[in-house]
């Protein structure tokens, strides 16, 4: 290769150069002396704040240590966890080297490559170098690996942090640098140190002392920073996410600070922190009506020349610049000339919803040291000043740190990668967390489904083809399956936009392709790379023929390619719910307001995430992606979720059974039926065992005579049965089968009487006595038969009780007992319209005292009833006195 004049000669780096004005050059002979000096290889931790130069000084550092101990040394690869900080970090130092980009310096990113044979340093995004690890698990060619940014807590950073400390077992060469800007450094140096992890508890790390990676620490570069508190008088969130309030709050905060500044006569840059794009917009869009300033938008889908302007420094000539950013330029990016940071104190951060299948990022009060880093960026030129716009209480209950990915993400790819590394769910591999082993299971579980893995969680030959694939696992095996459906430029295409991470207006798919094939979406650039490749490995494959449900290029063409990849998000239009759609695995989620989608029968969801709040149809999760979709298009592709059952119910005393068929949770089609005996009886016990035996219904007499058996098991025990309701389900053969039967059969309920079927539990002979022991009735002395009402089945310490008027007991001296004299009957006795006046067990007691007071009471109340002064001598009556 020829270069230009500006070009530095073959040689190491000048790290002098380099370094001049980095606080981290002060610490390179300390990291030299912590990797060693007895040949290349070696690992270390470097923990030091953002700014302070470690991305820019720590790369060339190992490249000069590898061509001094190898006759051939390896290129240092670098890790960050974002195009644009990969992109802006190679152009860094690059241009620091006096050298063009893709020279000595480089890098690659997905879809984008500026590097060539002979680039020393290349920087990488974490899903590159894991599919070079996947292709090349020694790493030919590389001597040295920078994980940059581990604090983070990246899943892919996490899982390279676990393999390449494997490779290091088996390339004592290599040489391996974490870099954090946390104070987190040990756990990640015991990582990467020579103990070996616990192939038993994956995730355990070596513990800190022996074996763990020296640390090499660097102290802030900051200046004086001035921190102020400007809470806004409205609630930052609300049931629909960010207020706009808030977001407004923001802006004016951002332009009144920025203009104060510009008129002391202070040139600087603003840097105002958001969680997401939509807010990015918004607070953008309400800074140019308010600021001279030039305004520059930073995010992932933001266009690349965007992304690079925003973090390149401005000319003597150019403007003052504000940028708006979500949490990238927190700690991956240097963004120049800064001096303010307005920070929202937000952040977006991923959650699993696993019972409904659906993950979503979610606005969350950024953590502690998320929120001291943004404000860092304030102060590295210079004394710099950050406003918070929340208060000091809302900082203090943040939480420390981020949330690990692993904890909180769904894990199918990673589950894909572990699996082709040997590891299958992370066993055997040192990671920072242990992915939490539901999730775990059910990743593994889906690739099972694909074929990507077999019975020992070993990854298949398929397997190892779809992690090749830069995509969701579900989405690489719909690239190879859709080819053969759509053609394969169509798969290519959907599969490069919904994996692409493009911002999808209206939750329409097919409008997205319309924009990115045209030109018009900032993103064509890059998809159009990605539909090249993907197209090429949908070739190499010859999958087998799904049924052509969409034509190639129709509007259904994407639809069916995002349903092969995710059979259990087709919807179904929901009757007379506006625009709300049943999933076939069960979950209702909403379009949002005014999506093209609206009125479609059938929709292919490529993303489903949980609403902040309500969405427009009201279900708490919404759409935002999809993709119109044939009835055909759909049975065509969630084939193995369809079932053809007749199902049985008995409700409202009586046996019904309509056949359905049904994709998944869908209903397609529901007719009326007879079941079969068996099928009713399934039905009847299904609902004993929701409703108990209430579902059929206790007649007074049956309900009479299970209350008298359970008094006697209560008081005897066996042989009198137990009427407790778990015991008499669990014997239904033994007492109500010929009822059952006929149930089934489609006897009503109310034709079942269960106090005959109670009674073929009765103990013989004990049964004879049934009566004597526990009466129906009792006969007062007024000579009428009473009824005892008894306690409940399960009321331990209930009693029978007899409710009679006081007039029919006049004489009684002693309580009549039951159960062979051990249970007491307890009395109510009623005035003449049938009132309480007292409650007794003991009938002597009650007429030698109370009974005087009652009298008393009663007497002129009701005089044509006998109150007489003596009781006990009295004749007992039910009637008044002129009939006795």
């Amino acid at each position: 290769m020829t270069l230009s004049a500006q070009t530095p000669e073959p040689g190491p780096f000048d790290l002098a150069t380099l370094g001049a004005g980095l606080v981290f050059a002060e610490a390179l002979d300390r990291l030299t002396a912590a990797l060693g000096t007895d040949g290349p290889g070696g690992a270390a931790v470097v923990e030091a704040p953002p700014g302070t130069g470690k991305t820019t000084l720590v790369p060339p550092l190992l490249a000069n240590l590898a061509a001094r101990d190898a006759a051939s040394p390896g290129r240092v690869v670098v890790t960050q966890p974002r195009r644009v900080a990969a992109r802006s970090a190679a152009r860094r130092l690059a241009a620091l080297d006096g050298g063009p980009l893709g020279a000595r310096v480089g890098y690659t990113v997905r879809g984008d490559r500026q590097a060539g044979a002979g680039t020393l340093v290349e920087f990488v995004t974490p899903g590159i170098l894991l599919r070079r690890l996947l292709a090349d698990p020694g790493l030919d060619g590389t001597g040295a690996v920078v994980l940059d940014e581990v604090h983070e807590r990246g899943l892919e950073t996490d899982l390279l942090l676990g393999m390449l400390a494997e490779v290091r077992q088996l390339r004592g060469d290599l040489t391996l640098v974490a870099m954090s800007a946390t104070l987190d450094a040990r756990r990640f140096a015991g990582l990467l140190g020579d103990a070996a992890p616990d192939r038993d508890h994956p995730g355990d790390a070596a513990a800190d002392g022996g074996g763990a990676a020296p640390v090499v620490g660097c102290p802030s570069a900051l200046h004086p920073l001035e921190v102020q508190w400007a809470p806004a008088p409205c609630p930052r969130l609300d049931d629909r996410g960010v207020t706009r309030t808030f977001l407004d709050h923001v802006a004016a905060t951002a332009a009144e600070a920025h203009t104060a500044a510009l008129a002391a006569g202070q040139d600087i840059d603003a840097l105002v922190f958001v969680p997401g794009v939509r807010e990015v917009a918004h607070v953008a869009g309400a800074l140019r009506g308010r600021t001279r300033a030039e305004v520059l938008e930073l995010h992932g889908q933001a266009d690349p020349a965007m992304q690079d302007r925003a973090v390149s420094g401005r000319g003597p000539a150019d403007r003052a610049r504000i940028i708006v950013s979500t949490a990238l330029a927190e700690s991956s990016l240097t963004v120049p000339g800064v001096r303010l940071v307005i920070d929202s104190g937000l952040a977006r951060e991923p959650r699993r919803d696993a019972a409904r299948g659906m993950t979503g990022l979610v606005t969350v009060s950024c953590s502690r040291a998320s929120a001291e880093q943004r404000a860092g960026r304030a102060a590295r030129l210079g004394p710099g000043r950050v406003v918070r716009c929340y208060d000091q209480k809302s900082y203090g209950a943040a939480p420390a740190h981020q949330t690990p990915e692993v904890v909180v993400a769904d894990l199918t790819a990673a589950a894909l990668v572990l699996a082709c590394w040997g590891s299958p769910g992370g066993r055997g591999l040192a990671l920072p967390d242990a992915p939490p082993r539901a999730a775990m299971d059910e990743a593994v579980e889906v690739l099972r489904e694909l074929g990507a893995v077999g019975p020992d969680g070993q990854a298949t030959e398929l397997g190892r083809t779809l992690a090749r694939i830069p995509a969701d696992p579900r989405l690489a095996r719909a690239l190879l399956d859709g080819a053969a459906a759509v053609g394969s430029r169509s798969a290519a295409e959907t599969v490069a936009a919904v994996s692409g991470g493009q911002r999808v207006p209206g939750a329409d798919l097919p409008g997205l392709l319309t924009a990115l094939r045209s030109g018009a979406d900032p993103g064509s650039r890059r998809w159009t790379d990605d539909v090249r490749r993907m197209e090429a490995l949908a070739r190499q494959t010859a999958p087998a023929p799904v049924s052509r449900a969409a034509g190639p290029g129709s509007p259904e063409a994407a639809g069916l390619v995002v349903a092969l990849a995710f059979p259990d998000r087709v919807a179904r239009r929901v009757p007379g719910a506006g625009e709300q759609y049943l999933l076939s695995s069960g979950t209702r989620a909403g379009l949002p307001a005014g999506s093209r989608l609206a009125g479609r029968e059938w929709l292919a969801v490529a993303e489903v995430s949980r609403a902040e709040g309500r969405d427009a149809a009201g279900t708490g999760a919404v759409i935002r992606s999809a993709a119109p979709l044939s009835a055909e298009g759909a049975e065509a592709a969630a084939e193995h979720l369809l079932s053809d059952t007749v199902t049985a119910s008995f409700s409202g005393g009586k046996i019904t059974a309509r056949r359905e068929r049904r994709l998944g949770a869908i209903v397609l089609s529901s007719t009326p039926v007879r079941p079969s005996p068996a099928e009713g009886r399934a039905a009847v016990a299904r609902a004993l065992a929701q409703a108990g035996l209430g579902a059929i219904g206790w007649s007074a007499a049956a309900d009479a005579l299970r209350r008298r058996l359970a008094l006697l098991h209560r008081e005897l025990g066996a042989p009198w049965p137990d009427m407790s309701e778990p015991v008499l389900l669990a014997r239904l053969d033994d007492w109500l089968g010929p009822e059952l039967e006929a149930l089934a059969a489609g006897a009503p309920a109310r034709s079942i009487d269960l106090a005959e079927p109670l009674r073929r539990l009765l103990p013989w002979p004990d049964a004879a006595k049934l009566a004597e022991l526990a009466p129906e009735t009792l006969q007062v002395p007024s000579g009428s038969r009473i009824r005892i009402d008894y306690p409940e089945a399960g009321d331990e310490g209930g009693r029978p009780v007899v409710a009679v008027k006081l007039q029919e007991c006049f004489g009684w001296d002693r309580t009549p007992r039951l159960v062979a004299g051990r249970v007491p009957v307890l009395f109510h006795l009623l005035s003449p319209p049938r009132r309480p006046l007292a409650v007794t067990d003991d009938l002597a007691s009650f007429w030698s005292g109370p009974y005087a007071q009652v009298r008393a009471e009663m007497r002129g109340r009701y005089p044509k009833h006998p109150w007489p002064e003596d009781p006990w001598t009295a004749p007992a009556t039910a009637k008044v006195k002129n009939r006795m």
